[in-house]
C-alpha cells in the first residue's frame, strides 16, 4: 500500500469535552495526527466529511460516503465512524468494486487516556492492507465481514453474530 485514503465521519473517537458546557461535541478529525505521530511508512489523505455521531446518521449521509469512496483513486480506504451504527454503515458500502474498505472507531474518545482508539486505528491499518477487496469492521482486535457482528452495548464491544 503506497497510499491510504481515509474519510472520516466523527462518532466518538473524535469527540472532546468541554467542562463549561458539560457536554461532548465532535472535534477535528483525530487520525491524521495519530498516524503523523507514530511515523507511518505510507502517505495518507483525510477526507473529513461529517461530524456527526453515529446515531444522526441517515440513509443520505451513507450515500454521500459511498459516493466519495467510490470517487477516490486509492484501492485501500479506512473510515472512521461512531460505533452505535458502524455495522449498518458497512452494509451500505457493500458491493464497490476495486476498494478495500476497513471501518473502525473508538468507544473512547482518542484524547483520552486509555482510549481505544490508537489500537483500533492500528489494527484498522494493518486489516486494510491484507484483506480482500470488500468492506470490513476492524475493532476490538479483531476483523469482521459486515454481516457477521454486531456491536454489544451492555459489554461495551463489537462481537460475532450468534
Amino acid at each position: 500500500m503506497d497510499q491510504l485514503c481515509i474519510v472520516t465521519t466523527g462518532g466518538t473517537i473524535d469527540k472532546t469535552y468541554f467542562d463549561d458546557r458539560s457536554d461532548y461535541q465532535i472535534g477535528e478529525p483525530q487520525i491524521g495526527q495519530i498516524l503523523s505521530g507514530i511515523g507511518v511508512a505510507f502517505r495518507f489523505n483525510v477526507i473529513p466529511l461529517m461530524r456527526k455521531d453515529s446515531l444522526h446518521m441517515d440513509a443520505a449521509d451513507r450515500m454521500l460516503l459511498r459516493e466519495v469512496i467510490e470517487r477516490q483513486s486509492e484501492r485501500h480506504v479506512l473510515v472512521t465512524h461512531g460505533t452505535d451504527t458502524m455495522v449498518e454503515t458497512a452494509r451500505a458500502l457493500t458491493g464497490i468494486a476495486g476498494k478495500v474498505i476497513v471501518l473502525t472507531g473508538a468507544l473512547n474518545p482518542a484524547r483520552f487516556q486509555g482510549s481505544d482508539a490508537v489500537f483500533n486505528i492500528g489494527c484498522a491499518v494493518g486489516a486494510v492492507q491484507s484483506l480482500a477487496e470488500g468492506v470490513w469492521i476492524a475493532m476490538n482486535g479483531r476483523v469482521w465481514a459486515p454481516s457477521r457482528v454486531r456491536k454489544n452495548r451492555e459489554a461495551n464491544r463489537f462481537e460475532a453474530l450468534p
